[in-house]
């Protein structure tokens, strides 16, 4: 199985590693500091799980590459639009792209039935710039229950959860699913093939709505949000008011909130990647995560002022971060669990 990782940073480079260890042939695209290190020393991965390195081919030049069995995206989700010139040479006529994103997909009302079937959303495929790029024939849907952070170029830092869930958007059970879930396996992480991954979208979404906005606007943590008293009603409020938009698009997820904001606060002071990106000046990864929110709650009725609030002074400060140069050249993204 050939499979190429389009951006190799905390997550890319972990998953990478991980099908790389088990037997896969992985190809690693990254670029700057990062893609020096993994060319020198390959991925070195820390966990509490086990230590250990691996040396998959890294470059910078898909074209060395080639058409691959699976595409794994790392990019975040606002840089899918841009990244045909990148996915083109990977793609053969049967290419897989498993596309490991935060948020709502660009895919989400393929393959469903329904009032909704079919609706594209402008906040995610604004034009359809996404669905061009990456056609939705060749998804593969994947919700990251891992936290994972880049502590040096080539070195990652593997904090908890090792489980990646992925699923076709019209539900089925398809084998080119179930042979990249073995393939993660033999990696030593979890992939479980989910007939409905919009379940597993909307749990894991419930933290990024909250979590991620509130920890840029409020430079906190996560623990830090979760022990104010205020701030922990907010994200209380806003996890409603997701559940809410979730239920009147047939979705119900199977965990309450207190669980969830539970599961959030073990992660102790983890700071998001949306907190990552605002201290280095980069504008957050917002679109699919709130404001996509905020438009199915628009399509849907639903009323949602904790949300549209939040997504409001979240917009503002993210008009203002493009406005400016950025800090820090930019690692490479990563989607954390929140």
């Amino acid at each position: 199985m050939r499979i190429a990782v389009l951006g190799a940073g905390a997550i890319g480079a972990y998953v990478g590693a991980a099908l790389h260890r088990g037997g896969a042939e992985v190809h690693l695209v990254a670029r700057g500091a990062q893609l020096e290190a993994l060319r020198t020393g390959g991925v070195r991965v820390l966990s509490p799980r086990g230590d250990f390195t691996a040396r998959p081919h890294a470059t910078d030049d898909p074209r060395e590459i080639g058409p691959v069995d699976y595409v794994f995206l790392g990019l975040k989700a606002q840089h899918y639009a841009a990244c045909t010139p990148l996915l083109r040479p990977l793609l053969g006529p049967a290419t897989a792209v498993i596309a490991a994103q935060n948020g709502i997909p660009w895919w989400y009302f393929h393959g469903v039935d329904g009032p909704y079937a079919g609706y594209r959303m402008t906040s995610v495929d604004p034009g359809g710039a996404v669905s061009r790029a990456i056609p939705v024939e060749r998804a593969i849907g994947c919700v990251v229950y891992a936290a994972t952070e880049i502590a040096a170029p080539g070195v990652i830092q593997h904090m908890e959860g090792t489980r990646f869930s992925i699923g076709e958007p019209d539900g089925s059970v398809s084998p080119r699913c179930l042979a990249f879930s073995e393939a993660m396996r033999a990696g030593g992480l979890k992939c479980p093939v989910e007939p409905d991954l919009r379940e597993d979208i909307w749990v894991k979404l419930m933290g990024n709505i909250t979590f991620n906005p509130l920890s840029a606007l409020s430079r906190s943590t996560m623990a830090q949000i979760c022990r104010n008293r205020s701030t922990r009603e907010l994200v209380t409020t806003m996890m409603n008011e997701t559940l809410d938009v979730a239920a009147r698009l047939g979705v119900r997820p199977s965990i309450s909130i207190e669980r969830r904001l539970a599961g959030a606060e073990r992660t102790g002071d983890h700071r998001t990647s949306t907190l990552h990106d605002v201290e280095r000046g980069r504008p957050m990864e917002l679109d699919v995560i709130l404001t996509a929110v905020v438009e199915l709650a628009d399509l849907t009725g639903a009323a949602a002022p904790a949300l549209r609030a939040v997504n409001a002074a979240a917009c503002l400060l993210n008009e203002r971060l493009m406005e400016a140069p950025a800090a820090a050249p930019a690692p490479q993204p990563t989607a954390p669990q929140a």
